[in-house]
């Protein structure tokens, strides 16, 4: 990531990129946005494709970076549940341009 000398990023494209940026995070924030309340298999089942540990990492970054809240049952099995952040939805707008721009550009068929 480059910065100024004074460590600061120079372009905020740069900063959003650095928080959402990654193969998975954008479409995580996507489906917790359509979707709503989702269980770590129903995030995985989504994403055809990603690894358990990519994944993890993945939803862990999100947390951290506060876009989603993950609630843990003291359940047998273990049930964990992810959901979007009002600071999340703040980039449903983004999101929102992002599906747009594919669904008329994307060759999905």
């Amino acid at each position: 990531m480059s910065t100024h000398d004074d460590g600061k990023l120079k372009c905020s494209i740069e900063y959003t990129l650095q928080k959402i940026g990654g193969k998975w995070k954008t479409v995580i924030l996507w489906h917790l946005a359509v979707d709503g309340t989702l269980r770590y298999n129903e995030i995985r089942s989504l994403l055809p494709g990603v690894t358990h540990k990519v994944l993890s990492q993945q939803l862990k970054e999100l947390e951290e970076e506060g876009f989603i809240d993950r609630k843990s049952y003291n359940t047998v099995p273990p049930k964990v549940e992810y959901t979007l952040t009002a600071f999340g939805a703040t980039l449903l707008p983004i999101l929102k341009q992002m599906h747009e721009w594919g669904t008329v550009h994307g060759d999905l068929a």
